[in-house]
C-alpha cells in the first residue's frame, strides 16, 4: 500500500464509527487523473482508499475521519453516509470490466476494514444503492456476487414475490421514484435486466430479507 493525503476530509460527526462501506468507480480515464481530484482541495471530494487499475492500493484519508466521497443519499432511513462509512474508489472510467488485478486487492482491503470495524456483508454497498436518484457506479460491471461468495457482500436467493419498494426499504434502499430504484437494484442484482418491473424483481427483491442477518458483527 501507498499514501497519497488527501486534505479533503474532517471529523466524523456526532462521534459516529463506520458501520458501512461504499464502492465506487472513478469515473475517470485514468487512476492518476482520478488521484490527482481527489487530492485537489479545489474539488473538494476525496475518499479513503483508492484501487488502480493494476491493484495497488494507495491510503488517500485515515478511516478514522470522514472523507467526502458519498454526496447527497441515505441508507437505512439515516443520510450523512459519509459519517458513516468507509469510502472504496476503483480506477475505472465506468466503460469497462474491473481487472482481476484490482479486484484482488479489494477483496483483501474489504477483508482488513470490514474486521478493523465490525462490518457485516450487508454493509458494503455500492454508491448507487445509497443515492439510486444521481449515481451509478460502481456499475452493472462490477461483481457483487464474487464478493458474496467470499463473505464480503451479500447476494440473495430468490424468495416469493412479494412488495418490492417495501423488501428494498427494509434492507437499506432510501425511499425514491419507482424507476430510479428499480435501475438502482438491477444495476447490483440483475445488471442485464430490461423491461419494467418483474416478478424476478420482486422474487430477489423478497430475498433480501435472508440477507439481513448475514455477517452479523
Amino acid at each position: 500500500m501507498t499514501a497519497a493525503p488527501s486534505p479533503n476530509h474532517g471529523p466524523r460527526r456526532g462521534g459516529v464509527q463506520p458501520s458501512l462501506i461504499v464502492i465506487h468507480y472513478t469515473g475517470m480515464a485514468t487512476c492518476a487523473e482520478a488521484r490527482a481530484r481527489l487530492c485537489d482541495p479545489v474539488a473538494e471530494v476525496s475518499c479513503h482508499w483508492l484501487i488502480s487499475e493494476g491493484g495497488e492500493v494507495e491510503a488517500l484519508v485515515p478511516e478514522a475521519l470522514r472523507a467526502w466521497h458519498a454526496g447527497a443519499g441515505e441508507w437505512l432511513g439515516q443520510g450523512d453516509v459519509n459519517s458513516r462509512s468507509i469510502g472504496i474508489e476503483l480506477a475505472n472510467p465506468g466503460d469497462r470490466p474491473f481487472p482481476e488485478a484490482q479486484m484482488v486487492a479489494l477483496e483483501a482491503l474489504l477483508r482488513g476494514v470490514m474486521a478493523r470495524w465490525h462490518i457485516p456483508a450487508r454493509a458494503v454497498i455500492a454508491h448507487s444503492d445509497m443515492a439510486p436518484s444521481r449515481k451509478g457506479d460502481p456499475g452493472r460491471r462490477f461483481d457483487w456476487r464474487r464478493l458474496a461468495l467470499q463473505g464480503l457482500a451479500v447476494w440473495p436467493e430468490p424468495g416469493r414475490p412479494d412488495d418490492f419498494a417495501a423488501d428494498l426499504s427494509a434492507f437499506g434502499y432510501p425511499a425514491v421514484p419507482e424507476a430510479d430504484l428499480l435501475a438502482a437494484f438491477r444495476l447490483r442484482f440483475r445488471p442485464w435486466a430490461r423491461g419494467p418491473l418483474d416478478d424476478a424483481d420482486r422474487a430477489i427483491a423478497a430475498g433480501l430479507a435472508s440477507c439481513l442477518t448475514q455477517g452479523a458483527a
